[in-house]
């Protein structure tokens, strides 16, 4: 089932407004609540099988769509478009947060970040090569856990003196046990193949406050995909994740100490509950030195990350200046001693 949102007061097509929070207009500048759009103005039409090929309601035109896609727009006339058909039973999300920032926003982020790059060629740095950028929906889990476990460790605490003409160091070894209890909410973690782990992980933290009840009107003008694995397959890579923080949280309660090794850890982490949620991202494709790079950034807070191109050249300044200024330093050293380098 396909569904266009079109505007009920000149019938033009209605996509999701990022600073409004609202169905917007592009043609007459309307704008309606979500929750409240008139549903005699949402215009449906049913294929079979996977709606593989849909006809928009706007031109006439027939669109291919990939067999994962959620929603897209027509490439003919800009028509936003939701395949309600792959948002329902299991692949219904239960949350989604809504973009906050528009189309000409990530631009202009992009831009500011592309500057900043100290190590980039300054081609790269005007960011006027920007070949497409694309706002989607992104498929996540999001967990809630428990771990239980206990630990041992040895911890040292190390002291210097001075007596006489002679410096001693003094290590002390400590047996130390921790036992932890600690819960963690909404761990994300992507479940699409199609989307660089990685990368994904990079866009975090995301701010829960916006998270939203998932409705199908905040998906109008975007790119959706479903996902791709489910909360159990993709369960031993947040187990993963969290035994990291676990390793952290450990170490915050022996930072008396001057090291710690540990030595046994038996950790047992559980599922709690886990919510398919959709993610905003803004895909950057950006053409420099013959090569297409690919950027992402966080559809909520602006957040870009990727690997810019390195200016060599740079490089080999910075490198130089480094080691001229270490040059100048023991230059002023041997003068003070009295010496030479």
């Amino acid at each position: 089932m396909v569904i266009h949102y079109k505007c009920p007061s000149c019938g033009a097509d209605m996509k999701f407004d990022s600073a409004s929070g609202k169905l917007s207009c592009g043609s007459c500048g309307r704008h309606d609540d979500i929750e409240s759009f008139p549903k005699e103005n949402v215009l449906h039409k049913f294929e079979e099988g996977e709606a593989i090929q849909y006809h928009c309601k706007n031109c006439g035109a027939d669109i291919l769509t990939d067999s994962d896609t959620t929603a897209t727009t027509c490439c003919f006339c800009g028509a936003g478009v939701v395949l309600a058909d792959r948002l329902s039973g299991d692949l219904a999300p239960a949350f989604v947060i809504p973009f906050q920032i528009n189309k000409d926003e990530a631009k202009e982020a992009f831009k500011k970040w592309c500057k900043k790059g100290k190590l980039t060629p300054k081609g790269f740095m005007t960011a006027d090569r920007i070949k497409n950028i694309t706002g989607m929906y992104v498929p996540f889990w999001l967990y809630d856990l428990n771990s239980k476990g206990d630990v041992d460790a040895v911890c040292t605490k190390v002291r210097r003196y001075t007596r006489g003409d002679y410096i001693y160091t003094e290590t002390r070894y400590f047996d130390v046990s921790r036992s932890v209890d600690l819960q963690y909410v909404k761990v994300p973690v992507d479940a699409s193949e199609k989307m660089d782990d990685e990368l994904m992980d990079k866009l975090e933290p995301y701010n829960y406050s916006n998270l939203k009840e998932f409705n199908t009107p905040y998906l109008a003008g975007y790119i959706a995909e479903k996902y791709n694995y489910d909360d159990k397959e993709l369960l031993p890579r947040v187990q993963a994740r969290v035994e990291n923080y676990v390793d952290t949280y450990i170490k915050s309660t022996t930072s008396a100490y001057h090291t710690t090794t540990i030595k046994r850890k038996r950790l047992d982490t559980k599922q709690n509950q886990a919510y398919y949620t959709l993610i905003p991202v803004w895909m950057v494709y950006y053409d420099y030195g013959n090569k297409e790079h690919i950027f992402a950034m966080n559809g909520q807070t602006g957040k870009v990350v990727g690997k810019p191109p390195i200016s060599f050249g740079k490089v080999t300044a910075w490198f130089s200046g480094i080691a001229a200024s270490t040059f100048i330093v023991l230059r002023t050293l041997a003068w003070l001693m009295g010496g030479d380098v």
